[in-house]
């Protein structure tokens, strides 16, 4: 990837996206960087690793776009002028992210979203394509404009702030025909949905489920026809305040089994909490009389107690199955599971734009490869955490052969 030092004064999007094959094709890097043994270095042997899930063909609906990624000494205060310390320009979008990070696992990710027929989202397809994101499902407009956020990363606090431009004309259901669908939804193991391009996305979950396709929705917040959309899912990764939002419970615990409890479909729910890691519920296959009723929250704060403090690396501590109770809500058949996060050393933490959409790309490459839950959450926490050492949010996403990741799948 290139990275620019900018003048303030330099507004990004006149820069010529035709320079973007340069910043995703192989041969942009330096001879250094492209040599075998550099490579070696920093992959593994393929002999090394498990095999391939048998069905890796991933479904997905959602948001593309482009990222203008800006990193600053310190956020500017208002009617500041200060300068990058250097900038990124490249693909991002929920969906656009997850997919990337999905098929540099392995898998064969198909986008069905919208660009427009502009240098950026020319940059767009193209870096799909080097990736091995299947892109002939994307709707290309010969007017308007493609969508694109500006980011600005604070590399004192380690935040980002986004400022998002959506593209023109929106996508409309009509544009993606029933031949097309069916192409799509041909032979994928499961479809994950970012909850935008929501008439879209219901008209995909709909054929999904008729097809008996696994759903995984992403719910990062409240959206149109997020509601129904849930009610086809088979599973959900949710942002840390979505679920109490959602159900109104007191507590994240409560609020994962009010979800489960309110989508009969939902296998199990997972909640996002950054450095914290994560917190997921799992129904239960078959109903058990004899399991004792426990409190959910006072089995997190079990679960946590047993949490090794000194651990760098993910971990996940898993109650047994029992019927979780949250009261005033009801009561759940089931499993408490809760993952930490990488401890990455503050010289190493660069940028978490797209830590998230890194995280569902491992559990969409995790529900392929029928990985326990166990299994599955310190990979996907892992996975993320590789992916914030480096600006932007595909820059620093692993390959299945990084050797970072050996010891997870």
């Amino acid at each position: 990837m290139l990275t620019l030092s900018l003048s303030p004064c330099l507004n990004p999007t006149s820069l010529n996206l035709v320079l973007f094959r340069h910043w995703t094709t192989p041969t942009s890097l330096p001879p250094r960087l492209r040599s075998p043994l550099v490579k070696a270095r920093f992959k593994m042997s393929s002999d090394s690793l498990p095999p391939l899930p048998d069905n890796r063909t991933v479904l997905g609906c959602g948001g593309v776009g482009l990222d203008f990624l800006a990193a600053v000494a310190s956020f500017p205060k208002p009617d500041d002028k200060i300068r990058s310390t250097s900038l990124k320009v490249q693909g991002g979008g929920n969906a656009g992210n997850a997919l990337t990070c999905a098929a540099r696992l392995g898998l064969n990710p198909r986008i069905i979203s919208k660009v427009a027929d502009d240098p950026q989202g020319k940059g767009i397809v193209e870096e799909f394509e080097a990736d091995g994101v299947d892109t002939s499902f994307l709707v290309v407009s010969e007017e308007g404009n493609s969508p694109f956020t500006y980011i600005i990363v604070d590399n004192q606090t380690k935040t980002r702030t986004c400022i998002h431009t959506p593209g023109e004309p929106p996508m409309t259901p009509d544009e993606l025909s029933q031949t097309a669908l069916l192409s799509a939804l041909d032979g994928a193991r499961i479809v994950y949905l970012d909850g935008r391009l929501p008439e879209t996305a219901m008209i995909v979950a709909q054929e999904a489920s008729r097809k008996d396709i696994p759903i995984l929705i992403d719910a990062e917040r409240q959206r149109e026809l997020l509601d129904d959309l849930l009610k086809l899912a088979n599973y959900a990764v949710c942002s840390v305040k979505f679920p109490q939002v959602w159900t109104g419970a007191p507590s994240v615990p409560s609020a994962l089994v009010s979800m489960l409890l309110r989508l009969p479909n939902l296998r199990f729910v997972i909640v996002t909490l950054g450095e914290d890691g994560c917190i997921m519920v799992e129904r239960s296959l078959t109903e058990s009389p004899q399991l004792e009723e426990v409190d959910v929250d006072s089995l997190l704060e079990q679960l946590k107690q047993k949490k090794d403090d000194s651990a760098t690396l993910p971990t996940c501590i898993s109650s047994l199955e029992t019927k979780l109770t949250a009261t005033g809500i009801g009561t759940l058949s089931g499993r408490l599971l809760v993952g930490t996060a990488e401890k990455v050393p503050p010289s190493e933490l660069v940028d978490t734009t797209g830590a998230g959409d890194a995280f569902i790309g491992a559990i969409l490459y995790a529900i392929c490869a029928n990985m326990p839950p166990e299994k599955m959450l310190p990979f996907a926490a892992q996975v993320a955490a590789v992916g914030c050492r480096a600006l932007g949010a595909r820059t620093g996403l692993p390959h299945r052969t990084d050797p970072r990741l050996a010891s997870f799948l």
